[in-house]
Protein backbone atom coordinates (compact mmCIF):
# COMPACT_ATOMS: atom_id res chain seq x y z
CA UNK A 1 0.00 0.00 0.00
CA UNK A 2 1.51 3.56 -0.92
CA UNK A 3 2.08 5.65 2.21
CA UNK A 4 -0.51 8.68 2.14
CA UNK A 5 0.71 11.78 3.74
CA UNK A 6 -1.78 13.76 6.30
CA UNK A 7 -1.64 16.89 4.03
CA UNK A 8 -2.85 15.09 1.17
CA UNK A 9 -6.23 13.74 3.24
CA UNK A 10 -9.33 15.95 3.97
CA UNK A 11 -8.23 16.67 7.85
CA UNK A 12 -8.90 20.43 8.98
CA UNK A 13 -6.03 22.52 8.73
CA UNK A 14 -5.92 23.18 12.67
CA UNK A 15 -5.67 19.24 13.09
CA UNK A 16 -3.40 19.59 9.99
CA UNK A 17 -1.07 22.15 11.84
CA UNK A 18 -1.01 19.92 15.64
CA UNK A 19 -0.24 17.04 13.46
CA UNK A 20 2.97 18.46 11.49
CA UNK A 21 4.05 20.31 15.28
CA UNK A 22 4.48 16.96 16.35
CA UNK A 23 6.77 15.63 13.95
CA UNK A 24 4.43 12.88 11.66
CA UNK A 25 4.30 13.55 7.93
CA UNK A 26 2.87 10.30 6.87
CA UNK A 27 0.20 8.18 7.82
CA UNK A 28 0.62 4.69 9.10
CA UNK A 29 -1.34 1.84 7.35
CA UNK A 30 -3.79 1.55 10.36
CA UNK A 31 -4.23 5.12 9.64
CA UNK A 32 -4.65 5.20 6.11
CA UNK A 33 -7.61 3.05 5.81
CA UNK A 34 -9.25 3.60 9.56
CA UNK A 35 -9.60 7.93 8.96
CA UNK A 36 -11.38 8.04 5.90
CA UNK A 37 -13.76 5.39 6.66
CA UNK A 38 -14.05 7.12 10.23
CA UNK A 39 -14.40 10.75 8.34
CA UNK A 40 -17.62 9.36 6.62
CA UNK A 41 -19.01 8.30 10.34
CA UNK A 42 -19.11 4.38 9.53
CA UNK A 43 -18.37 1.88 12.29
CA UNK A 44 -14.96 -0.20 12.05
CA UNK A 45 -13.12 -3.33 13.25
CA UNK A 46 -9.72 -2.20 13.07
CA UNK A 47 -7.00 -5.05 14.10
CA UNK A 48 -3.63 -3.68 14.19
CA UNK A 49 -1.07 -4.47 17.11
CA UNK A 50 0.76 -2.11 19.30
CA UNK A 51 2.59 0.66 18.14
CA UNK A 52 0.63 1.20 14.79
CA UNK A 53 -0.35 4.20 15.42
CA UNK A 54 -3.93 3.20 16.70
CA UNK A 55 -4.35 6.53 18.82
CA UNK A 56 -4.06 9.10 16.12
CA UNK A 57 -6.36 6.61 13.39
CA UNK A 58 -9.42 6.83 16.40
CA UNK A 59 -7.97 10.38 18.04
CA UNK A 60 -8.26 12.75 14.69
CA UNK A 61 -11.84 11.80 13.35
CA UNK A 62 -12.91 11.55 17.06
CA UNK A 63 -11.98 15.31 17.45
CA UNK A 64 -13.20 16.01 13.69
CA UNK A 65 -16.84 15.26 14.77
CA UNK A 66 -16.96 16.99 17.76
CA UNK A 67 -19.11 20.27 18.53
CA UNK A 68 -16.96 23.29 20.14
CA UNK A 69 -20.36 24.98 21.01
CA UNK A 70 -22.17 22.02 22.96
CA UNK A 71 -20.64 21.64 25.86
CA UNK A 72 -21.57 18.36 26.76
CA UNK A 73 -19.69 14.52 26.72
CA UNK A 74 -20.00 13.61 23.17
CA UNK A 75 -17.17 11.17 22.74
CA UNK A 76 -15.64 8.54 24.94
CA UNK A 77 -12.99 6.02 24.47
CA UNK A 78 -12.40 2.95 26.93
CA UNK A 79 -8.62 1.58 27.73
CA UNK A 80 -7.99 -1.09 29.93
CA UNK A 81 -5.46 0.16 32.01
CA UNK A 82 -4.69 3.52 33.60
CA UNK A 83 -1.49 4.11 31.70
CA UNK A 84 -2.86 3.92 28.40
CA UNK A 85 -6.04 6.12 29.06
CA UNK A 86 -3.64 8.49 29.88
CA UNK A 87 -1.53 8.19 27.16
CA UNK A 88 -4.32 8.39 24.58
CA UNK A 89 -5.82 11.53 26.16
CA UNK A 90 -2.40 13.32 26.14
CA UNK A 91 -2.33 12.43 22.77
CA UNK A 92 -5.62 13.40 21.58
CA UNK A 93 -5.45 16.76 23.65
CA UNK A 94 -2.51 17.39 21.33
CA UNK A 95 -4.20 16.63 18.03
CA UNK A 96 -6.82 19.31 19.19
CA UNK A 97 -4.42 21.92 20.35
CA UNK A 98 -5.66 24.14 17.89
CA UNK A 99 -9.20 24.00 18.03
CA UNK A 100 -10.86 26.48 20.63
CA UNK A 101 -13.17 24.60 22.70
CA UNK A 102 -12.30 20.75 22.58
CA UNK A 103 -11.59 19.55 25.93
CA UNK A 104 -10.69 15.83 26.61
CA UNK A 105 -10.23 14.56 30.55
CA UNK A 106 -8.96 10.45 31.36
CA UNK A 107 -10.89 9.36 34.35
CA UNK A 108 -9.21 6.46 35.69
CA UNK A 109 -9.16 4.53 39.36
CA UNK A 110 -6.54 5.72 41.50
CA UNK A 111 -7.40 8.99 41.44
CA UNK A 112 -9.24 11.15 43.64
CA UNK A 113 -12.74 10.85 42.17
CA UNK A 114 -13.98 14.44 43.53
CA UNK A 115 -11.66 15.85 41.70
CA UNK A 116 -13.01 14.03 38.29
CA UNK A 117 -16.63 15.21 39.15
CA UNK A 118 -14.94 18.48 39.43
CA UNK A 119 -13.70 18.32 36.33
CA UNK A 120 -16.78 16.98 34.30
CA UNK A 121 -18.54 19.84 35.64
CA UNK A 122 -15.84 22.13 33.67
CA UNK A 123 -17.74 21.14 30.26
CA UNK A 124 -15.83 18.53 28.67
CA UNK A 125 -16.24 16.93 25.08
CA UNK A 126 -14.04 13.60 25.01
CA UNK A 127 -13.67 11.04 27.80
CA UNK A 128 -10.95 8.56 28.16
CA UNK A 129 -11.42 6.18 30.68
CA UNK A 130 -11.33 2.54 32.29
CA UNK A 131 -14.25 1.03 32.23
CA UNK A 132 -14.67 0.78 35.97
CA UNK A 133 -14.64 4.01 36.64
CA UNK A 134 -16.44 5.02 33.75
CA UNK A 135 -19.28 2.81 35.24
CA UNK A 136 -18.51 4.17 38.75
CA UNK A 137 -19.34 8.02 37.59
CA UNK A 138 -22.55 6.54 35.57
CA UNK A 139 -23.76 4.99 38.83
CA UNK A 140 -23.14 8.73 40.84
CA UNK A 141 -24.67 10.60 37.72
CA UNK A 142 -21.67 12.52 37.21
CA UNK A 143 -21.28 11.43 33.61
CA UNK A 144 -24.14 11.87 31.22
CA UNK A 145 -24.22 9.87 28.09
CA UNK A 146 -27.43 11.31 26.44
CA UNK A 147 -25.09 13.30 23.84
CA UNK A 148 -22.27 10.70 22.37
CA UNK A 149 -22.01 10.51 19.12
CA UNK A 150 -18.60 8.48 18.83
CA UNK A 151 -17.40 5.59 21.21
CA UNK A 152 -14.47 3.82 20.66
CA UNK A 153 -13.08 0.72 22.56
CA UNK A 154 -9.30 0.37 22.29
CA UNK A 155 -7.28 -2.77 23.15
CA UNK A 156 -11.44 -4.45 23.39
CA UNK A 157 -9.34 -7.87 23.39
CA UNK A 158 -7.18 -6.78 26.55
CA UNK A 159 -10.01 -5.76 28.04
CA UNK A 160 -11.73 -8.72 27.89
CA UNK A 161 -9.39 -10.37 29.39
CA UNK A 162 -9.10 -8.10 32.55
CA UNK A 163 -12.86 -9.09 32.77
CA UNK A 164 -14.26 -5.72 31.80
CA UNK A 165 -17.02 -7.55 29.18
CA UNK A 166 -19.76 -6.65 31.40
CA UNK A 167 -18.84 -3.40 32.57
CA UNK A 168 -18.15 -2.39 28.75
CA UNK A 169 -21.77 -3.69 27.78
CA UNK A 170 -23.62 -1.61 30.23
CA UNK A 171 -22.01 1.18 29.33
CA UNK A 172 -23.34 0.35 25.06
CA UNK A 173 -26.10 0.01 26.22
CA UNK A 174 -26.50 3.43 28.04
CA UNK A 175 -25.62 5.20 24.67
CA UNK A 176 -28.34 6.66 22.56
CA UNK A 177 -28.26 4.24 18.87
CA UNK A 178 -27.59 6.77 16.76
CA UNK A 179 -23.80 7.08 17.38
CA UNK A 180 -20.44 5.68 15.47
CA UNK A 181 -18.61 2.51 17.30
CA UNK A 182 -15.06 2.07 16.39
CA UNK A 183 -13.53 -1.17 18.29
CA UNK A 184 -9.85 -1.50 17.47
CA UNK A 185 -8.15 -5.18 18.80
CA UNK A 186 -5.17 -7.01 18.21
CA UNK A 187 -6.59 -10.37 18.17
CA UNK A 188 -10.53 -11.11 17.62
CA UNK A 189 -11.66 -13.71 19.62
CA UNK A 190 -15.01 -15.18 19.53
CA UNK A 191 -16.23 -12.32 22.50
CA UNK A 192 -14.93 -9.32 20.21
CA UNK A 193 -16.92 -10.89 17.70
CA UNK A 194 -20.33 -10.91 19.61
CA UNK A 195 -19.58 -6.88 20.81
CA UNK A 196 -19.50 -6.16 16.88
CA UNK A 197 -22.56 -8.04 16.14
CA UNK A 198 -24.57 -6.67 18.87
CA UNK A 199 -23.60 -3.21 18.99
CA UNK A 200 -22.11 -1.97 15.68
CA UNK A 201 -24.35 -1.47 12.55
CA UNK A 202 -22.57 -2.69 9.03
CA UNK A 203 -19.08 -2.04 10.54
CA UNK A 204 -16.56 -2.53 8.30
CA UNK A 205 -12.85 -4.49 8.73
CA UNK A 206 -10.11 -3.08 8.78
CA UNK A 207 -6.65 -5.19 8.87
CA UNK A 208 -2.99 -4.90 8.90
CA UNK A 209 -1.32 -7.59 7.74
CA UNK A 210 1.09 -8.96 9.53
CA UNK A 211 3.86 -7.88 6.94
CA UNK A 212 3.03 -4.67 7.86
CA UNK A 213 3.81 -5.11 11.80
CA UNK A 214 7.17 -5.16 11.89
CA UNK A 215 8.78 -1.23 11.27
CA UNK A 216 11.40 -1.80 8.65
CA UNK A 217 13.40 0.93 10.91
CA UNK A 218 13.69 -1.12 13.74
CA UNK A 219 17.23 -2.88 13.41
CA UNK A 220 16.85 -6.29 15.78
CA UNK A 221 19.78 -7.89 16.99
CA UNK A 222 20.65 -10.30 19.56
CA UNK A 223 23.95 -11.36 21.88
CA UNK A 224 24.44 -14.79 22.98
CA UNK A 225 25.32 -14.10 26.81
CA UNK A 226 24.82 -16.03 30.15
CA UNK A 227 23.06 -14.89 33.01
CA UNK A 228 25.91 -13.05 35.01
CA UNK A 229 27.27 -11.26 32.22
CA UNK A 230 23.71 -9.79 31.17
CA UNK A 231 23.67 -6.46 33.37
CA UNK A 232 27.06 -6.03 32.32
CA UNK A 233 26.47 -5.98 28.30
CA UNK A 234 23.11 -4.05 28.83
CA UNK A 235 25.90 -1.22 30.58
CA UNK A 236 27.99 -1.83 27.63
CA UNK A 237 25.96 -1.42 24.76
CA UNK A 238 23.65 1.93 26.66
CA UNK A 239 27.53 3.19 26.85
CA UNK A 240 28.75 2.29 23.02
CA UNK A 241 24.96 3.34 21.10
CA UNK A 242 24.47 6.24 24.24
CA UNK A 243 20.47 6.12 23.64
CA UNK A 244 18.83 9.40 24.71
CA UNK A 245 15.52 7.26 26.17
CA UNK A 246 15.82 3.20 26.84
CA UNK A 247 13.29 0.58 27.54
CA UNK A 248 14.46 -2.76 29.22
CA UNK A 249 12.07 -5.55 29.73
CA UNK A 250 12.42 -8.44 31.91
CA UNK A 251 9.93 -11.21 32.55
CA UNK A 252 9.91 -11.05 36.57
CA UNK A 253 8.46 -8.14 39.11
CA UNK A 254 11.77 -8.96 41.01
CA UNK A 255 14.19 -9.01 37.82
CA UNK A 256 12.92 -5.15 37.74
CA UNK A 257 13.70 -4.02 41.14
CA UNK A 258 17.21 -6.03 41.10
CA UNK A 259 18.30 -4.50 37.77
CA UNK A 260 16.70 -1.20 38.73
CA UNK A 261 18.74 -1.08 41.63
CA UNK A 262 21.68 -2.13 40.28
CA UNK A 263 21.90 0.40 37.14
CA UNK A 264 20.62 3.17 39.95
CA UNK A 265 24.16 1.90 41.61
CA UNK A 266 26.53 2.35 38.70
CA UNK A 267 25.16 6.02 37.71
CA UNK A 268 22.49 5.22 35.36
CA UNK A 269 19.39 7.59 35.82
CA UNK A 270 17.04 4.23 35.67
CA UNK A 271 13.51 3.61 37.49
CA UNK A 272 11.61 0.00 37.55
CA UNK A 273 7.85 -0.33 36.87
CA UNK A 274 5.74 -3.25 37.83
CA UNK A 275 2.47 -3.63 39.06
CA UNK A 276 3.25 -4.37 43.02
CA UNK A 277 3.85 -0.60 42.33
CA UNK A 278 1.09 1.78 43.86
CA UNK A 279 -0.70 4.06 41.65
CA UNK A 280 1.47 7.52 42.89
CA UNK A 281 4.54 5.74 42.30
CA UNK A 282 3.58 4.02 38.51
CA UNK A 283 2.43 8.15 37.47
CA UNK A 284 5.54 9.26 38.65
CA UNK A 285 7.58 6.96 37.19
CA UNK A 286 6.43 7.34 33.44
CA UNK A 287 6.07 10.95 34.33
CA UNK A 288 9.66 11.48 35.12
CA UNK A 289 10.50 8.99 32.22
CA UNK A 290 8.20 10.94 29.62
CA UNK A 291 10.33 14.69 31.15
CA UNK A 292 13.53 12.68 30.15
CA UNK A 293 14.86 12.45 33.84
CA UNK A 294 14.59 8.83 33.51
CA UNK A 295 16.41 7.85 30.68
CA UNK A 296 15.87 4.14 31.30
CA UNK A 297 12.91 2.77 32.10
CA UNK A 298 12.61 -1.35 33.26
CA UNK A 299 9.33 -2.92 33.04
CA UNK A 300 7.55 -5.92 32.99
CA UNK A 301 5.23 -6.64 29.90
CA UNK A 302 2.12 -6.24 31.93
CA UNK A 303 2.84 -3.04 33.18
CA UNK A 304 4.29 -1.82 30.48
CA UNK A 305 0.91 -1.54 28.65
CA UNK A 306 0.14 1.81 27.82
CA UNK A 307 3.61 2.97 27.35
CA UNK A 308 3.29 5.36 24.84
CA UNK A 309 6.27 7.80 24.54
CA UNK A 310 7.69 8.42 21.01
CA UNK A 311 11.39 9.56 21.37
CA UNK A 312 12.29 5.52 22.79
CA UNK A 313 15.52 5.06 21.14
CA UNK A 314 16.00 1.32 22.47
CA UNK A 315 14.24 -1.53 23.51
CA UNK A 316 16.14 -4.29 25.43
CA UNK A 317 14.50 -7.77 25.86
CA UNK A 318 16.44 -8.46 28.79
CA UNK A 319 14.93 -11.53 29.44
CA UNK A 320 13.17 -13.41 25.60
CA UNK A 321 9.87 -13.13 26.07
CA UNK A 322 7.77 -16.23 27.20
CA UNK A 323 4.96 -15.20 24.17
CA UNK A 324 5.82 -14.60 20.75
CA UNK A 325 3.22 -11.81 20.09
CA UNK A 326 4.77 -10.21 23.42
CA UNK A 327 8.38 -9.44 21.00
CA UNK A 328 6.14 -7.48 18.73
CA UNK A 329 4.87 -5.39 21.47
CA UNK A 330 8.28 -4.56 23.10
CA UNK A 331 10.02 -3.55 20.21
CA UNK A 332 7.06 -1.53 18.96
CA UNK A 333 7.56 0.71 21.93
CA UNK A 334 10.84 1.62 19.68
CA UNK A 335 10.81 3.60 15.83
CA UNK A 336 7.33 5.20 16.28
CA UNK A 337 6.60 8.03 13.88
CA UNK A 338 9.07 7.37 11.19
CA UNK A 339 12.01 7.52 13.80
CA UNK A 340 14.85 4.87 13.96
CA UNK A 341 14.71 2.38 16.67
CA UNK A 342 16.81 -0.42 17.72
CA UNK A 343 15.78 -3.51 19.76
CA UNK A 344 18.47 -5.52 21.22
CA UNK A 345 17.41 -9.42 22.59
CA UNK A 346 19.59 -11.30 25.07
CA UNK A 347 19.83 -14.98 24.90
CA UNK A 348 21.09 -17.94 27.07
CA UNK A 349 21.34 -21.17 26.15
CA UNK A 350 19.08 -23.06 24.07
CA UNK A 351 16.43 -19.97 23.68
CA UNK A 352 18.32 -19.46 20.49
CA UNK A 353 16.05 -21.49 19.22
CA UNK A 354 13.12 -18.86 21.03
CA UNK A 355 14.88 -16.47 18.46
CA UNK A 356 14.23 -19.01 15.05
CA UNK A 357 10.07 -19.53 16.18
CA UNK A 358 10.33 -15.29 16.36
CA UNK A 359 11.65 -15.38 13.25
CA UNK A 360 9.54 -17.72 11.54
CA UNK A 361 6.14 -16.53 13.10
CA UNK A 362 6.81 -13.01 12.51
CA UNK A 363 8.96 -13.03 9.13
CA UNK A 364 11.13 -10.79 10.62
CA UNK A 365 15.26 -11.21 11.01
CA UNK A 366 17.15 -10.29 14.04
CA UNK A 367 21.37 -10.20 13.20
CA UNK A 368 23.60 -11.85 16.25
CA UNK A 369 25.89 -9.48 17.10
CA UNK A 370 29.21 -9.22 19.53
CA UNK A 371 29.14 -7.28 22.55
CA UNK A 372 31.36 -3.92 21.95
CA UNK A 373 34.62 -3.86 23.34
CA UNK A 374 36.13 -1.23 25.81
CA UNK A 375 38.06 -0.12 23.22
CA UNK A 376 35.05 0.41 21.13
CA UNK A 377 32.96 1.96 23.98
CA UNK A 378 36.23 4.56 24.94
CA UNK A 379 36.49 5.36 20.98
CA UNK A 380 32.47 6.32 20.84
CA UNK A 381 32.47 8.41 24.04
CA UNK A 382 36.17 10.44 23.24
CA UNK A 383 34.42 10.87 19.77
CA UNK A 384 31.44 12.35 21.43
CA UNK A 385 33.14 14.60 23.82
CA UNK A 386 35.70 16.15 20.98
CA UNK A 387 32.20 16.93 19.15
CA UNK A 388 31.05 18.46 21.95
CA UNK A 389 34.45 20.29 22.36
CA UNK A 390 34.57 21.74 19.09
CA UNK A 391 31.21 22.92 18.80
CA UNK A 392 32.17 25.21 22.02
CA UNK A 393 35.10 25.97 20.54
CA UNK A 394 33.28 27.58 17.04
CA UNK A 395 31.32 29.53 19.67
CA UNK A 396 34.54 31.93 20.19
CA UNK A 397 33.82 32.47 23.74
CA UNK A 398 37.22 31.35 25.31
CA UNK A 399 39.12 34.13 25.65
CA UNK A 400 39.01 34.17 29.58
CA UNK A 401 40.21 30.41 29.76
CA UNK A 402 42.98 30.47 27.41
CA UNK A 403 44.62 32.84 29.68
CA UNK A 404 44.18 30.34 32.35
CA UNK A 405 45.42 27.31 30.62
CA UNK A 406 48.47 29.18 29.49
CA UNK A 407 49.40 30.38 33.37
CA UNK A 408 48.57 26.53 34.43
CA UNK A 409 51.09 25.49 31.50
CA UNK A 410 54.06 27.88 32.69
CA UNK A 411 52.96 27.14 35.70
CA UNK A 412 53.20 23.63 35.73
CA UNK A 413 55.77 22.78 33.11
CA UNK A 414 52.88 20.55 30.54
CA UNK A 415 51.88 21.16 27.13
CA UNK A 416 48.33 22.08 26.04
CA UNK A 417 47.92 18.41 24.78
CA UNK A 418 48.77 17.15 27.97
CA UNK A 419 45.58 19.13 29.65
CA UNK A 420 43.18 18.67 27.24
CA UNK A 421 44.15 14.66 27.54
CA UNK A 422 43.18 14.82 30.81
CA UNK A 423 40.43 16.52 30.91
CA UNK A 424 38.94 14.09 28.27
CA UNK A 425 39.88 11.17 30.60
CA UNK A 426 38.05 12.72 33.69
CA UNK A 427 35.44 13.53 31.50
CA UNK A 428 34.99 9.91 30.17
CA UNK A 429 34.78 8.61 33.76
CA UNK A 430 36.29 5.00 34.62
CA UNK A 431 38.07 3.03 32.01
CA UNK A 432 35.50 0.11 30.42
CA UNK A 433 37.18 -3.33 30.76
CA UNK A 434 36.39 -5.77 28.54
CA UNK A 435 33.78 -8.97 28.73
CA UNK A 436 34.56 -12.37 28.19
CA UNK A 437 32.06 -13.57 26.36
CA UNK A 438 32.35 -16.90 25.29
CA UNK A 439 30.87 -19.00 22.21
CA UNK A 440 28.05 -20.69 22.09
CA UNK A 441 28.17 -24.50 21.93
CA UNK A 442 24.73 -25.86 20.94
CA UNK A 443 23.93 -29.39 22.28
CA UNK A 444 26.62 -28.76 25.20
CA UNK A 445 26.95 -31.04 28.60
CA UNK A 446 26.49 -28.64 31.40
CA UNK A 447 27.31 -25.51 30.14
CA UNK A 448 26.42 -24.36 27.13
CA UNK A 449 28.83 -21.44 26.79
CA UNK A 450 32.33 -22.92 27.36
CA UNK A 451 35.58 -22.42 25.42
CA UNK A 452 35.65 -24.87 22.07
CA UNK A 453 37.66 -27.52 22.36
CA UNK A 454 40.45 -28.38 19.88
CA UNK A 455 39.42 -32.18 19.59
CA UNK A 456 36.71 -33.03 17.27
CA UNK A 457 35.81 -36.34 18.97
CA UNK A 458 33.19 -35.82 22.12
CA UNK A 459 34.76 -35.66 25.97
CA UNK A 460 34.17 -38.15 28.19
CA UNK A 461 32.26 -36.31 30.43
CA UNK A 462 33.31 -33.11 32.23
CA UNK A 463 35.77 -35.24 34.36
CA UNK A 464 38.82 -34.34 32.71
CA UNK A 465 40.33 -32.33 29.69
CA UNK A 466 41.43 -35.50 27.51
CA UNK A 467 39.75 -36.67 24.52
CA UNK A 468 38.34 -39.62 24.55
CA UNK A 469 39.83 -42.60 23.75
CA UNK A 470 38.91 -45.80 21.71
CA UNK A 471 39.59 -48.70 24.56
CA UNK A 472 40.12 -51.03 21.22
CA UNK A 473 43.70 -48.97 20.72
CA UNK A 474 44.19 -48.78 25.12
CA UNK A 475 44.41 -51.71 26.10
CA UNK A 476 47.96 -51.13 27.44
CA UNK A 477 46.98 -48.58 29.50
CA UNK A 478 44.59 -48.35 32.77
CA UNK A 479 44.46 -45.63 35.40
CA UNK A 480 45.03 -46.40 39.08
CA UNK A 481 43.43 -44.44 41.79
CA UNK A 482 46.53 -42.03 41.86
CA UNK A 483 45.89 -41.02 37.93
CA UNK A 484 48.85 -42.79 37.07
CA UNK A 485 49.17 -45.45 34.57
CA UNK A 486 50.55 -48.43 34.83
CA UNK A 487 53.55 -50.29 32.92
CA UNK A 488 52.29 -52.36 30.41
CA UNK A 489 52.43 -56.51 30.91
CA UNK A 490 55.82 -58.27 30.26
CA UNK A 491 56.59 -60.49 27.35
CA UNK A 492 57.39 -63.96 27.43
CA UNK A 493 60.77 -63.64 26.52
CA UNK A 494 60.85 -61.22 30.07
CA UNK A 495 58.74 -64.12 31.82
CA UNK A 496 61.03 -66.75 30.46
CA UNK A 497 64.29 -64.74 31.92
CA UNK A 498 62.75 -63.98 35.10
CA UNK A 499 61.58 -67.39 35.99
CA UNK A 500 65.46 -68.60 35.29
CA UNK A 501 66.55 -66.00 37.46
CA UNK A 502 64.55 -67.47 40.30
CA UNK A 503 65.48 -70.99 39.71
CA UNK A 504 69.17 -70.04 40.00
CA UNK A 505 68.34 -68.27 43.08
CA UNK A 506 67.21 -71.26 44.57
Amino acid sequence: MSQIRYEDSTISASILRAVKEMGFEEMTPIQAQAIPVLLEGRDIIGQAQTGTGKTAAFGIPLIERMDPNNRKVQGIVLCPTRELAIQAANEIRQFAKYLNGIKVLPIYGGQDINKQIRSLRSEVQIIVGTPGRVMDHMRRHTLKLGDITCVVLDEADEMLNMGFREDIETILKEIPSDHQTALFSATMPKAILDITNTYQRDAQLIKVAEKELTVPLIKQYYYEVTNKQKEEVVCRLIDYYNPKLSLIFCNTKKMVDDLAESLKGRGYFAEGLHGDLSQYQRDSVMRSFREGRTEILIATDVAARGIDVDNIEAVFNYDVPQDIEYYVHRIGRTGRAGRKGRAFTFVVGREIFKIRDIERTCKTKMKAKTVPTAADVTATKSEKILLEMIDIIRDNQLEKFLHIIEAKIDEEDCTAIEIAAAFLKQSMGDEPVDIEVSAYKPGGNRSSFEKRDKFSKPYRGDRDSKPYKNKKHDKGEKKDKGDKYKKQAPSASEMYEKRKRSRKEI
